[in-house]
């Protein structure tokens, strides 16, 4: 990026001893790791609904008590993970706590889990932010998948420009959409029970072989669907390094804060919904939950606020894994389980390489399901309870063998939490395996192969770069070979007088590729270089490699003494784009002899002028 371009989007550059002051307060944090969390309340209970509905009326009541199972889940996951914050301060999350646990396998199972979960929500988020806009405005429904693009992008500039900026931009849009969720949940309590507004009942064709399954299968399924309401309380034990100190403490105040605002919200419109008896659209025209705004407030501003704060405050979930996916690639980065660019921190003290292949892997999953909520939510949740409940057993193993206070009952606590989540993992596997879920359980075994051969790949490398029990090498002879064109230049000129510098042996080298006789073009070298002879290769099939890599693969068997230099002599031009105006024959040759062994490259650059 041009540095004029990158200081205008991303902000100047911040000193590494600024770090400190990029830590988050726990109301910043709320904005930066539970968006993700609190905007699953958007649509988890249209989630449930959308399962009831298929027998018709007849299991609509029991929205309640899934709701109502839902939300103690919630409690026991809470609770479970802000004993992993208090085991954990440095962060990691479920990672950590089964790789040291549990063992290297089950942590890179939870690792690859969380990857894809993280990967999943940004594009589930911001299809769910899209939909809410487009039942709004019904025109732009032909264009959501364009505008769930352009709003990737717009969280990840956002949080290339550094976390606390990213917490500054998106505070108003996510604590507009908790307050006015809940003003909406009150109003119409009010509207219900004080005014007395009823809407006839649903008209539902069921779906008979559906309802033959039995009504406690269809619970169950509603249920796992539901489930989603859970994404994203990973977040707050995977950065908790980003807390102000102290940070555990903060981070599971921020925990507990965002359980219960999640909670309200979640049983409060799960429970409107139902006294309104509102269902989902069939053609998905409308969510759930612009219907209750459009009940309660009419096509007033009210309507409008809801439906723009619950637009971006879905479209802002993805902050929590813009945050939350660096981290953790930054932690494997640093055991060498991914690429190691991964760890480097940005000119913004972010994690930037990490934050812009998350919205490349989000942009190309978005496109794939062509910006379909429903058709990305059946590979959603698996991932995050299968983290969840190898977090919670790794967590029983670490209070058993330890001695701290309170161990007892903690390891109580984390066991009935690995239980309750590992039944869950169980149930939605179930039910949305066949749905696209599969897609997720391959995906996890597929990237823990790549894990390894990834830390194979970096043992390997330090295994041949290591100078224990090595010789210094010692060159008894230098040969520098120089491809130059027939017709001798500037930039030949310099490359010439620079090989002649560095070694005794130069071999200027050309291609005649055009049938041109010898004598003519070793005449015009003559007058320009007497004291360095050239050697001309016939090419009369105009190849250029080829023949070039031949001939300093004779001039490397000659000796095996010998260390040969390729100097390869190139013009900058002024501007980039006079780079497409010509050949880049130095740069192929670049690429070719990259993976010679013995051969050492180097450029002699000559700048032109404007």
């Amino acid at each position: 990026m041009p540095p004029r371009l990158k200081r205008v989007l991303l902000g100047s550059p911040l000193r590494t001893a600024e770090l400190h002051e990029q830590r988050l307060s726990k109301v910043a944090a709320l904005t930066v790791f539970a968006s993700d969390n609190l905007s699953s309340a958007a649509y988890a209970t249209e989630e449930i609904l959308l399962v009831l509905v298929l027998v018709g009326t007849a299991l609509l009541h029991s929205v309640i008590p899934v709701a109502a199972s839902i939300a103690v889940l919630l409690i026991i996951v809470v609770l479970s993970y802000a004993q992993l914050i208090h085991a954990y301060p440095s962060g990691g999350g479920a990672y950590t706590v089964a790789k040291e646990n549990l063992g290297v396998g089950a942590g890179l199972v939870a690792a690859a889990a969380l990857l894809i979960d993280y990967v999943l929500t940004v594009s589930v988020s911001v299809a769910a932010g899209v939909a809410a806009l487009t039942s709004a405005y019904a025109k732009l429904f032909p264009y959501r998948t364009a505008i769930g693009v352009g709003a990737i992008f717009i969280v990840l500039l956002a949080n290339l420009r550094g976390v606390r900026e990213s917490a500054r931009v998106f505070a108003i849009p996510v604590y507009t959409f908790i307050f006015a969720t809940f003003f909406m949940i009150a109003a119409g309590l009010w509207r219900h029970f004080i005014e007395g507004v009823t809407l006839p009942p649903p008209q539902i064709i069921p779906e008979t072989d559906l309802a033959a399954a039995g009504a406690g299968i269809l619970v169950l399924r509603a249920f796992s669907q539901g489930c989603t309401a859970l994404t994203g309380v990973e977040a707050v034990s995977n950065g908790v390094q980003a807390f102000r100190p102290p940070v555990a403490r903060n981070a599971q105040i921020t925990l507990y804060v965002m359980a219960a605002i999640l909670g309200g919200m979640f049983l409060g419109i799960s429970y409107v919904a139902f006294e309104f008896g509102i269902v989902p659209k069939a053609d998905g025209s409308e969510t759930v939950l612009s219907q209750i705004a459009r009940i309660v407030f009419g096509q007033g501003v009210f309507y409008y606020v809801m439906q723009f704060s619950t637009m971006l405050i879905l479209i802002l979930a993805a902050n929590t894994c813009f945050a939350g996916f660096p981290r953790l690639a930054s932690i494997l980065a640093g055991d060498r389980f991914v690429p190691r660019q991964l760890a480097n921190m940005g000119d913004r003290l972010v994690f930037s390489n990490g934050i812009v292949v998350l919205g490349v892997l989000a942009t190309v999953l978005l496109l794939y399901f062509g910006g379909s909520v429903h058709a990305l939510l059946p590979l959603y949740a698996i991932g995050v309870f299968l983290s969840f409940t190898l977090s919670q057993s790794g967590l029983v193993v670490h209070w058993w063998h330890s001695t701290a206070p309170g161990r007892g009952w903690r390891l109580a606590l984390n066991a009935i939490g690995a239980v309750v989540t590992g039944a869950v993992l169980l149930i939605i596997a179930y039910f949305k395996f066949f749905h696209g879920a599969w897609v997720v359980v391959v995906a996890v075994p597929a990237i823990m192969l790549l894990f390894w051969k990834t830390r194979r790949h970096y043992f390997h490398v330090s295994m041949q770069l290591s100078m224990s029990d090595t010789a210094r090498p010692r060159v008894a002879r230098h040969t520098v070979i120089v491809p130059v064109p027939a017709s001798p230049n500037k930039v030949i000129l310099t490359a010439i007088e620079y090989a002649t510098s560095i070694s005794r042996d130069v071999i200027p080298v050309t291609l005649n590729t055009d049938g041109r006789p010898r004598e003519e073009i070793l005449e015009s070298w003559r007058k320009q270089f007497q004291d360095v002879p050239l050697i001309v290769l016939d090419s009369p099939y105009r190849a250029v490699v080829l023949p070039l890599l031949r001939f300093i693969q004779e001039v490397e068997d000659l000796r095996h003494d010998d260390k040969v230099t390729v100097l390869l002599p190139e013009f900058v031009p002024a501007r980039w784009w006079h780079n497409l105006l010509h050949n880049q024959t130095s740069l192929l040759l670049k690429g070719a002899l990259l993976f010679r062994p013995g051969i050492v490259v180097t450029s002699v650059p000559h700048h032109l002028r404007e």
